[in-house]
């Protein structure tokens, strides 16, 4: 297994990496990191691409994702539809050429306040059929540069349960389209408290599909109606007895990557993580 990690005190701009933020990586215990950079993937140098890449092998570190920016792959106005392909497939040449694993994106939301809000729209077959069109579209510039795109799931959005994002990897038949097991976000008030099973359920549900994982936590909170929220990693109730073994026997090379937390917590989850998969017997690449 190999940790990554994400946000926190990394740029916006892929001009703004820097040495000294390489070196955090590495100190803080971590061997990669999911980077969201917003540059144009259409007008994007491949050389200023290519200097990440190289800074990152410098240090021995891996680039495991970068973001696809979230385009809404299941519009039903095929103009926006088509566009937004278009925008995954230049997301992952400008990938290829930061030396990344993977290319990270979500279905999209007709929400305009932001791709993981809801809509009812997104539940739709409809939606379905369209995020599949989509995909069939870039798999192939994926297979080309042989970059995964890692598709994720939430709740809220057209891909709301492993067996809804099963259903449309299966149609979409690549091998370079796949998905990353974040339990956090298909979590229920059914399943909240025995996660553990619920995580099993879906990387049964999953099995070869899943190609790494995100690292957050959860907790159900006393108010009302019902909010499940999302916390660091290890300060929650999710099973990472359960988790962390998933992950590791997918490819002792998978990724772990710590998602939304703020860079003080990145020392104290990296402190966990390395500390469970100690007590589990999993060994920890660097």
């Amino acid at each position: 297994m190999r940790f990554g990690m994400s946000g926190a005190f990394l740029p916006s701009s892929m001009d703004d990496f820097t040495p000294e933020m390489a070196v955090r990586i590495r100190d803080l215990g971590y061997s990669g990191c999911f980077t969201r950079f917003t540059d144009d993937p259409f007008t994007t140098a491949p050389a200023r691409a290519n200097r990440v890449r190289d800074l990152l092998a410098d240090h021995g570190l891996r680039m495991y994702q970068a973001i696809g920016y979230r385009p809404p792959l299941i519009h039903p106005d095929e103009a926006v539809r088509s566009q937004a392909a278009r925008t995954l497939a230049a997301a992952i040449r400008l990938t290829k050429e930061l030396g990344c694993r993977g290319t990270h994106t979500g279905p999209g939301s007709l929400n305009p306040r932001g791709a993981w809000f809801p809509h009812p729209y997104n539940w739709t077959q409809q939606a379905r059929d369209q995020l599949v069109k989509s995909l069939r579209e870039v798999a192939p510039v994926a297979e080309d540069c042989e970059t995964y795109i890692g598709m994720e799931g939430h709740v809220l959005v057209t891909l709301d349960s492993a067996e809804t994002m099963a259903e449309v990897l299966g149609a979409v038949n690549s091998p370079f389209v796949r998905c990353d097991l974040d339990p956090v976000n298909w979590m229920t008030r059914e399943t909240v408290y025995e996660s553990g099973a619920a995580i099993a359920h879906m990387a049964d549900v999953l099995g070869n599909f899943i190609i790494g994982g995100h690292a957050k936590d959860i907790q159900i909170e006393d108010r009302l109606v019902l909010h499940l929220s999302e916390c660091a990693a290890g300060t929650g109730i999710l099973d990472w007895d359960a988790f962390l073994p998933r992950i590791e026997a997918l490819d002792p090379e998978a990724p772990l990557v710590v998602e939304h937390c703020t860079t003080e917590e990145l020392g104290p989850i990296s402190e966990f993580l390395h500390a469970k998969a100690a007590e589990l017997g999993i060994i920890v690449r660097k």
